[in-house]
C-alpha cells in the first residue's frame, strides 16, 4: 500500500477539501510534543554507580515511541485522505457536422492529353487523393464515367478504400464517349439517401456531353431536387493539347488535338446547384481548385472538453488502518510493558 501511495503523481494532486489538510499537522505536532516531554524526564536519585541496577536503557524501551509516532501518522494519513486527493486526465471529443462527397471523374480517352502531367487523368487522380486523404470526417465515394458511368466505390469514411480505387482508376475501362449527364446523375444517386448536412458532387471533365440517356440539364435538376451542391471543373488548356497517338510503325508520338469543353453547360450545372465552376490549364491549377473547393466545403467541428478524475483517498485510507491496527497489535504486545515505563 505505501508503493500505491509512493506511485501517485502527487504533482499533479489536485484536492476537494484542501483546508483540512493544515489538521493533517495536529497529530505531527502532538506527537513531537509528547516525544519532547517523555525525553525531559528524568530521575532524581543520584547513585555513585549504576552497575548494581542493570541497564538504564533497552532497546524496547528507546522503541517506546513507535506506536505514538504510528498513530500520528495513521491520522494525518486519515485528514488527507478526508481532503479527497485525485489527478484529472483531461480531454475532449468532438461533434461533426458530416459532409458526403462524391467525386464524378470523366475516364474518356481524351483524358490522356499530356497538357497535364503526366497525363489529365493521372493529374486528375492524384489531386484527388490529396483531397481525399485530408477530409477526415468525411464521406466520400467515386464515381467514373465515359461513355457511360461506373460507382467506382461508395460512400465510406474508409480513407484506404478510397485510396486504393482511386489508384485503380484507368482509361479505356468503359465504352468511349463523354456522358456527363450520366455521370453527375450516377453520383447524386449515390447521396440521395444521405442524412449528411452538406451533400457534394465534384464534377471533372475535359469534354462536351456527346452521350448517355440522361443530359447534364436534367442531371442538374436532379441534383437541385436532391440539394446537392455541385462544384465542376473543366480540365485542359485552351485551343490545342498534345495527345498520344499510334504512327504507323507502332510507335507512340504526341499530336495535338483541338480542346473541346462544354463551359456553358459545366457553369449551369454550377450555377443551377449552389455550385462554382472551375477551370484546370495544368497541374498547379488544378491543385488550387481542389484547396478552394477544400476551403469551401470545410466539415463544422464542435469540441467539448472534459475531464476524468481519478481518486486516491481510499488507498491512503486503507494505509492508515493498516497503521492503526498495526499500532494496536505493538501496544498490545511488543511494546506492552514498555509503555508502561
Amino acid at each position: 500500500m505505501l508503493d500505491d501511495i509512493l506511485n501517485i503523481p502527487w504533482e499533479e494532486v489536485t484536492f476537494v477539501r484542501p483546508w483540512l489538510l493544515w489538521f493533517a499537522l495536529l497529530p505531527v505536532l502532538a506527537t513531537l510534543w509528547k516525544l519532547v516531554r517523555e525525553s525531559k524526564r528524568g530521575t532524581t536519585l543520584r547513585v555513585s554507580s549504576t552497575s548494581p541496577l542493570g541497564k538504564t536503557s533497552t532497546i524496547r524501551t528507546r522503541a517506546r515511541y513507535i506506536p505514538y509516532t504510528t498513530r500520528a501518522l495513521a491520522v494525518a494519513l486519515l485528514i488527507v485522505a478526508a481532503a479527497q486527493p485525485q489527478t484529472a486526465d483531461h480531454g475532449s471529443t468532438f461533434d461533426t457536422e458530416g459532409i458526403d462527397i462524391v467525386l464524378a471523374i470523366d475516364v474518356s480517352g481524351s483524358m490522356k492529353a499530356q497538357d497535364l502531367k503526366p497525363d489529365r487523368l493521372r493529374a486528375a487522380r492524384d489531386v484527388a487523393m490529396s483531397f481525399t486523404s485530408e477530409r477526415m470526417n468525411d464521406r466520400i465515394g467515386v464515381v467514373v464515367f465515359a461513355g457511360e458511368a461506373f460507382t467506382q466505390c461508395p460512400l465510406t469514411i474508409d480513407r484506404g478504400i478510397v485510396q486504393n480505387l482511386l489508384q485503380e482508376i484507368r482509361s479505356d475501362v468503359l465504352v468511349d464517349g463523354t456522358a456527363i449527364g450520366m455521370g453527375l446523375s450516377t453520383a447524386v444517386a449515390r447521396l440521395q439517401n444521405s442524412d449528411a448536412k452538406s451533400k457534394v458532387v465534384i464534377l471533372l471533365t475535359d469534354g462536351s456531353n456527346n452521350s448517355g440517356e440522361i443530359s447534364p440539364e436534367t442531371a442538374a435538376e436532379i441534383a437541385l431536387q436532391y440539394d446537392v451542391r455541385v462544384y465542376t471543373v473543366g480540365v485542359g488548356k485552351n485551343g490545342m493539347a498534345p495527345f498520344p497517338m499510334k504512327d504507323f510503325f507502332g510507335n507512340t508520338v504526341l499530336q495535338n488535338i483541338k480542346v473541346d469543353i462544354d463551359e456553358e453547360t459545366l457553369q449551369n450545372i454550377a450555377q443551377r446547384t449552389g455550385g462554382e465552376y472551375f477551370r484546370a490549364t495544368d497541374n498547379s491549377s488544378l491543385q488550387e481548385i481542389y484547396s478552394r473547393i477544400d476551403e469551401l466545403e470545410k466539415t463544422t467541428i464542435e469540441v467539448t472538453e472534459y475531464s476524468n478524475y481519478t481518486d486516491h483517498y481510499l488507498v491512503i485510507a486503507l494505509t492508515a488502518a493498516v497503521l492503526l491496527l498495526f499500532e494496536a497489535i505493538m501496544r498490545a504486545t511488543v511494546f506492552k510493558s514498555a509503555l508502561r515505563q
